[in-house]
């Protein structure tokens, strides 16, 4: 290697849920090519996401901190990652390495690159009137990664695929890989409080087929977007075998939030703080480097991902970070764990919680347009689903999670020297109407639009 330290290609995947990962154990073969790559390398089972969605999840990913550390916990942040807080390619710049980000520009949790590409990641770009998110990302990133690999100092590519975020509007032959049924059977009405969502309904239907009434057929779409974005990250993949450089570079792939599908009435999106948007996949893999076809089940969070790379590369910046490198694990040894956590959510609710193997506590900090209860309990074990909010019957356990939730939120507090972001980020949903109070008022106050609407909540404020 002629570099002291390896090139790191970085697949940040936005919204892949990681339960509908066959590499996870997913029914469906969604992800061969990740799976069989995966399989040389180090995988976590049981990686989440706190802090969701995006913003607040990347910028954890990115810094090794937690919400109290970056003081982002908010979709439509403003202003940057708190001063002193550097992220992954400002750490990585004082080691020779030079960065380039593809797709995700103007965003707090994206800053510090030397280099932004864009790619079209969102709607239908081609006559087909669907999206080819990921060809489309290759067709700036392959040119990039040749150019990268020309140059005399070690580098970090960023990839932010887009495949699975909504519209799921994978192409052919993909598009039909997952249902062959009847999409729009008139008898089938589980649409129906779709249509009804003001919130949603003219977003997700802009790119829906016309009298689609089969919620089974939408889910599909999601998993031909994970298919088909398998399928040109092994062109990537490919790639930097070609290149020679696979020796010499260390693979992360990892998501900023899972997705919601037709759970909990959250409806093909990343909100509400049940385990489809909070669970992602981790991955590291480094050829010759890392041990080959190795799992884990400890717990572990977003905050764990950059202490992690740095300590696989053999950089120690001396930074404070909030999480722990999962490389002892790897090695053999011994690692402090972490079975419970906080969780927040400022998306279109604001929200936190405590989450245990067994119970999940989730509390709401203002009414939600979905109109669910103040209080949420749900027991794991018994419930994985979470279908059976239990709070009312459990008032103790009510009790002691929350206990639990308000003496680490006093303990960061005063670590920080900060009052906790979920308290003072009061306008997390842009209206400038200050919390909700009431579900009417947010019923009727929070609307996506359309693709171009949805596009816009992504970017800069």
């Amino acid at each position: 290697m002629a570099n002291k330290y390896p090139n790191i290609l970085f697949f940040g995947i936005d919204s892949l849920r990681r339960d509908h990962m066959s590499h996870y154990g997913y029914n469906r073969l969604t992800t061969p090519h990740i799976g069989k790559y995966a399989d040389g390398g180090v995988t976590f089972n049981n990686c989440f996401s706190p802090h969701i969605p995006t913003t607040s999840g990347y910028s954890g990913m990115l810094t090794g901190r937690d919400c109290f550390g970056t003081d982002v916990v908010a979709l439509r942040h403003k202003g940057p990652i708190i001063d002193g807080v550097p992220v992954l390619a400002e750490i990585l710049r004082d080691y020779s390495y030079v960065s380039t980000n593809v797709g995700f520009q103007g965003n707090a949790g994206g800053r510090g690159f030397d280099n932004y590409l864009s790619f079209a990641g969102w709607g239908p770009d081609h006559d087909d009137g669907r999206a080819h998110k990921a060809a489309n990302l290759n067709e700036v990133a392959i040119p990039e990664l040749e150019r990268l690999a020309k140059g005399d100092k070690p580098f970090l590519l960023f990839l932010r695929h887009m495949d699975p975020h909504a519209p799921y509007l994978a192409p052919a032959p993909f598009q039909h890989m997952f249902f062959q049924g009847d999409p729009f059977d008139p008898t089938d009405k589980r649409m129906e409080p779709l249509r009804a969502f003001k919130p949603f309904c003219d977003f997700l239907l802009s790119w829906m087929p016309e009298g689609c009434t089969n919620p089974d057929y939408v889910i599909a779409q999601y998993d031909a977007t994970i298919a088909y974005m398998d399928a040109c990250i092994q062109q990537m993949l490919e790639k930097l075998s070609d290149l020679g450089l696979e020796e010499d570079t260390l693979v992360v792939f990892t998501s900023d939030h899972g997705e919601t599908l037709y759970d909990h009435e959250c409806f093909f999106d990343h909100h509400g703080l049940y385990e489809p948007t909070i669970n992602v996949p981790l991955i590291y893999r480094w050829k010759g480097r890392l041990p080959g076809g190795k799992r884990f089940d400890d717990y572990c969070q977003l905050k764990d991902v950059t202490p992690t790379l740095l300590d696989i590369i053999g950089i120690d910046p001396k930074l404070p970070f909030d999480g722990h490198s999962l490389y002892p694990l790897v090695k053999g040894e011994a690692r402090k764990a972490e079975p419970e956590f906080y969780i927040t959510e400022c998306t279109w609710m604001r929200k936190h919680g405590w989450r245990t193997p067994e119970w999940k506590l989730i509390m709401a900090l203002e009414p939600d347009f979905h109109f669910k209860p103040m209080v949420e309990l749900y027991n794991l074990v018994v419930d994985p689903l979470e279908n059976d909010n239990v709070a009312e019957c459990n008032p103790e356990m009510v009790d002691a999670l929350s206990k639990r939730m308000y003496a680490f939120i006093e303990k960061r507090e005063k670590e920080t020297g900060r009052t906790n972001p979920m308290y003072t980020n009061l306008d997390w949903h842009g209206k400038g109407c200050g919390p909700f109070t009431s579900s009417e008022q947010a019923f009727n106050t929070m609307y996506i639009g359309g693709i171009e609407q949805a596009i816009k909540l992504q970017q800069k404020d």
